[in-house]
């Protein structure tokens, strides 16, 4: 065996079984962030319709739905990524959603949305891996090879 070879399965070895720790991570951390941001907006809800009808530019949907389908999304979707419970659909939704936060915001742009790539990225790896060994998801069978 090469020296890569041998350092690649080291490597592994180490890693390997932190991976249900990465996912549980990522899908705590991305909860948790959409969670708050939803508590905001129904916390303040007058606060909210105000930036839904004068800044938020949400692409084919009126101001007053956008604004009440947004906080539905933050406050529900993060609880099933939390608990990794319907991970990938959870996952994929608020990508989605992350992604049309981003167009329809554009102070947004100005500031490189650094934190939205980030949120992104995390949520993409638990669309493509799941929830892992520690979620429901895998509890009920649903299981990922991760």
């Amino acid at each position: 065996m090469n020296l890569l070879k041998i350092t690649d399965i080291i490597f592994q070895r180490i890693t390997g079984p932190l991976i249900p720790l990465f996912l549980l991570f990522t899908r705590i951390w991305v909860a948790w962030v959409f969670f708050k941001s939803g508590m905001v907006k129904y916390n303040s809800w007058d606060s909210t319709l105000y930036l839904f009808q004068y800044e938020y530019q949400v692409p084919l949907l009126p101001w007053k739905i956008a604004a009440y389908t947004g906080a539905a999304a933050e406050l529900i979707l993060p609880v099933f990524l939390a608990l990794g419970l319907f991970t990938r659909p959870a996952a994929l939704a608020l990508f989605v959603f992350n992604t049309i936060t981003v167009m329809s915001y554009p102070v947004l742009w100005e500031k490189g949305f650094l934190d939205h790539q980030l949120w992104g990225l995390m949520m993409l790896i638990n669309l493509f891996w799941g929830g892992g060994m520690i979620s429901i998801d895998h509890l009920t069978g649903c299981r990922s090879e991760r």
